[in-house]
């Protein structure tokens, strides 16, 4: 079965390839109002995409912002488990143009990898999944796969899913399945298969300090008022404590630790840090003190500083006490975090920190988004780790912690069914950056690992998938 589904993906990998230029050629930027018809133009493209696939059910579902692709195929099996696939058709915007090496909407083969803007995040990863339904069923000799498929396929992702919660709660009883499959993530290297267990949450703050109601002469009322630029510093600084650890009051209360069957896989996992330093262009590492710098971008929680403003900003001097301060936080969450309790501790400790005579107002984007995770002891996991093992040729795979965020826990706890990752992205994608590319051959081991899923799942079956 392995080298049939092998030798189909190979003859076909040609078709993958063109449809993957045709797509990319459209610039579906979600967060540019000026491209909303070019958003739509992308779900109607991967809508034609199905049909031809061979889908029986495709629909173009509106939002109050950019529309969401659906499709269905039916099994024959009337006792076969349904599977939700998820991804998002939306790329991110371009900026800074200058920066790329070819025109980011124009795809560039270059040997191994094909350069493009959605590339990697999230088309590639979409279109492989079609070419694994037709490998499947060529395989199988089935006129329908061996489980139920709905693709859910989103086009606000790279916006931040405003209207995602709203579609899910409406479109629930559509969406019903046995098992939630996302493919929006990627694997350690091209020779070390892996799987996501777990993303982590997001909660954003803007901070804004206002002082006195005009910039003031800082020769005559320096020393005399409150500076709101110099309590911004101070509560910036007064985030971590020397060891990097995060001073918010409660903020691990929650943390969930890894088990020891996790612990021993991570220590497996293959991290070269300076290949990670040069990934990212720095110069040396930091951050929470007691743990490794792959822990700290998955598994544990953190605080960062996006932005940081106030006073004067041109040349020269101009010698004042500014009337405004801002700084911009994100904090990371990991799994049993909550957002709305994080929120409250954050909110406390920035009044906390903000002294008197300063006016403090902090704006939250939205409610949050909460951590996900995947455990790896379910058969869900079980069968998705069969199938990668047989695409890549490996004894197992290893798990690994997304440092993004998303809106998988969203899906979660709308549908209550297990959740698994199968992505093929590489670390050194550049998504979101100019110059994005994937690695071809990672697209066509994708197309063989969704093609032997969807068997494995189908031999689990419904009552499997629940333990």
């Amino acid at each position: 079965m392995t080298n049939d589904v092998r030798s189909y993906v190979a003859d076909h990998s040609a078709d993958l390839l063109a449809d993957l230029d045709a797509w990319l050629r459209i610039p579906g930027i979600s967060a540019q109002p000026e491209r909303r018809d070019e958003v739509i133009r992308s779900a109607e493209w991967f809508a034609d995409a199905c049909r031809r696939t061979g889908f029986p059910v495709v629909e173009i579902w509106p939002t109050d912002g950019m529309p969401t692709v659906y499709a269905e195929w039916p099994s024959e099996d009337p006792d076969a488990p349904t599977v939700l696939v998820y991804g998002h058709h939306d790329v991110q915007p371009v900026d800074p143009i200058e920066l790329w090496h070819t025109d980011p909407f124009d795809p560039t083969v270059d040997g191994p990898v094909l350069r493009a803007r959605g590339a990697s995040d999230d088309k590639g990863q979409l279109l492989f999944h079609l070419l694994g339904v037709r490998a499947h069923l060529a395989t199988t000799g089935r006129t329908s796969p061996a489980v139920t498929l709905k693709f859910l396929i989103e086009g606000e992702e790279e916006s931040g899913s405003p209207h995602f919660e709203a579609l899910l709660a409406e479109r629930r009883d559509r969406l019903q399945c046995d098992v939630v499959v996302i493919t929006d993530t990627g694997m350690l290297a091209e020779d070390t298969p892996s799987a996501v267990t777990g993303m982590r949450g997001l909660v954003l703050a803007d901070v804004h300090f206002h002082g006195p109601d005009l910039d003031l002469h800082s020769g005559v009322f320096g020393g005399a008022v409150p500076n709101p630029a110099q309590a911004v510093a101070r509560l910036t600084a007064a985030l971590h404590d020397d060891n990097g650890r995060v001073q918010v009051p409660g903020f691990y209360d929650d943390v969930l630790e890894l088990s020891e069957q996790e612990r021993e896989l991570l220590t497996r996992v293959p991290f070269d840090e300076a290949r990670f330093l040069e990934t990212s262009k720095s110069r040396a590492l930091a951050g929470e003190a007691g743990y490794s710098t792959l822990e700290r971008i998955g598994i544990r929680p953190t605080a960062e500083v996006n932005g940081i403003g106030g006073g004067y900003q041109g040349a020269g001097s101009k010698t004042i006490i500014p009337s405004d301060a801002f700084v911009k936080l994100s904090f990371r969450l990991v799994a049993n975090q909550r957002p709305a309790a994080i929120r409250e501790a954050v909110h406390a400790f920035i009044e906390e920190h903000t002294p008197p005579g300063i006016e403090c107002t902090i704006n939250w984007e939205a409610a949050g988004v909460a951590p996900c995770l995947v455990p790896i002891d379910t058969q869900a996991y079980q069968a998705l780790s069969r199938a990668v093992c047989a695409a890549f040729d490996a004894d197992l795979i290893l798990p690994t912690w997304e440092g993004g965020s998303g809106p998988e826990a969203a899906i979660q706890q709308e549908l209550q069914a297990p959740m698994v990752f199968l992505g093929v992205g590489l670390p050194d994608d550049q998504i979101h950056a100019p110059n994005e590319k994937v690695t071809l051959s990672m697209l066509y081991k994708g197309a063989e690992a969704a093609a032997h899923l969807w068997r494995e799942f189908a031999e689990v079956g419904r009552e499997g998938l629940k333990s």
